[in-house]
């Protein structure tokens, strides 16, 4: 909101907007140096963690858990940034002070929703929540072939918050449930290090289609393996069966 309201008082001023972000940034972390751990009884046993140790991790999770990342990874491998979403609004002709506040409009139906899909989650199943929010997640960039006035954009980032809020912690709510008790954080922790390379790759994937067929073929194929993706979901259950 404040980024709003800077750039309707001072248009194109984006260096000093992004050095006004900075400050906040910069304080944040000086005051982390300010909290101090609980005092501990016994010091813990340091062992040392290799930069590549969550591969060994993945080499003896069970194989459940091996195909549910893989399908998630896929998906992510095809879920580039938020701002080719943001670049085919400004590209339809809405001006900057548009496209900041239509983002806003998107973080604010996820923060809305977050919750809500949450204990519906619990109530209905973790894989169908989060399966619904692939379907509309394809719906979104489908849509976004054809969108080409501001309301659409509107309608479109309205469920693209639907579809973060339906599949952000959900996600790793259902590797928890998969995972056993005692390699709950190291499942997580490997799911997030393989996901942060595939989101890495999206962008650049997304970028290279973007450039040699055009936005609509980014978009198309985004929409498309969410699709298969979601396909394959169906078929992997959401918390493993006790005998």
């Amino acid at each position: 909101m404040f980024a709003l309201l800077y750039l309707q008082l001072h248009p194109q001023n984006y260096k000093e907007l992004f050095f006004i972000a900075f400050v906040p940034g910069i304080l944040a972390v000086i005051c982390s140096f300010l909290i101090r751990d609980k005092n501990r009884l016994q010091k813990p046993i340091k062992t040392k963690v290799g930069f590549f140790s969550f591969l060994g991790y993945w080499r003896k999770s069970s194989s459940l858990y091996r195909k549910l990342v893989i399908g998630l990874l896929i998906f992510t491998l095809f879920n580039s940034s938020d701002v080719f979403l943001l670049l085919k609004a400004k590209q339809a002709g809405l001006n900057d002070s548009n496209v900041i506040t239509v983002y806003i409009f998107y973080n604010l139906v996820y923060a809305v929703f977050a919750f809500p899909l949450g204990i519906l989650a619990d109530k209905i199943g973790l894989k169908n929540v989060f399966i619904f929010g692939l379907i509309v997640f394809a719906i979104v960039y489908g849509g976004m072939v054809f969108a080409n006035q501001s309301y659409h954009f509107y309608i479109l980032f309205f469920l693209y918050g639907f579809y973060a809020a339906a599949t952000e912690g959900i996600s790793k709510a259902w590797i928890t449930n998969i995972s056993a008790k005692e390699d709950t954080a190291t499942a997580i922790g490997t799911y997030s290090a393989f996901q942060s390379i595939c989101t890495m790759l999206a962008s650049s994937l997304a970028g290279f289609v973007w450039y040699q067929f055009g936005p609509s073929a980014t978009f198309v194929l985004s929409a498309i393996v969410a699709v298969i993706v979601l396909s394959y979901l169906v078929f992997i259950p959401y918390k493993v069966t006790e005998n």
